[in-house]
């Protein structure tokens, strides 16, 4: 397999944040759920049943395992969507795709409290309500995260965008 380097670093705990003992009960637990959404967003573009035997058409540049690692790394370490794709030998497009399809996936499943079997806090209310119960002070991290903006003259950007940073100059096109 040509990515296996890649997958060795980015499977390394110290990058992706997961044991590799519980990173095959993870994989296991996700592909499933990752697959179905994936299938359910096909169905909904062709508007129908496939049109094709599964496994023709376009390859995944990036199986499910890679997609995984990439996205699980660039949440624990805020790795930029280029740097992964160097990693991996392809498109930066391809690697934020991946990441787009992936990340919700483990959001969704929620996050095990270590000395308790079984609990899981899937929503803010689950994790404040746990805090009360254990008599936990939360602390709330305000680090602002720089996310790209649609680009000029597409549909969800304004012309004009007021901010701090003045980036609304860069591609203001009078008219």
């Amino acid at each position: 397999m040509r990515f296996t380097w890649a997958r060795a670093v980015c499977s390394h705990p110290a990058l992706s944040a997961v044991p590799r003992a519980h990173f095959g009960e993870l994989l296991e637990e996700l592909a499933p759920r990752w697959q179905a959404a994936r299938e359910s967003a096909l169905y909904e573009r062709c508007g129908g049943d496939r049109r094709r035997a599964a496994g023709a058409g376009p390859k995944q540049r990036l199986v499910f395992v890679d997609r995984l690692l990439v996205t699980l790394v660039h949440l624990r370490l805020g790795i930029p969507h280029a740097a992964l794709a160097e990693l991996y030998a392809v498109d930066r497009s391809t690697v934020s795709g991946a990441i787009r399809e992936v990340r919700p996936l483990p959001a969704a499943r929620g996050f095990a409290i270590p000395d308790r079997l079984g609990v899981r806090l899937r929503t803010l209310e689950d994790l404040f309500a746990y805090a009360d119960a254990e008599g936990v002070d939360l602390r709330i991290d305000g680090t602002e995260v720089q996310v790209r903006r649609p680009r000029a003259h597409r549909p969800g950007r304004k012309a004009l965008v007021s901010g701090r940073k003045a980036e609304h100059h860069q591609d203001h096109h009078p008219q």
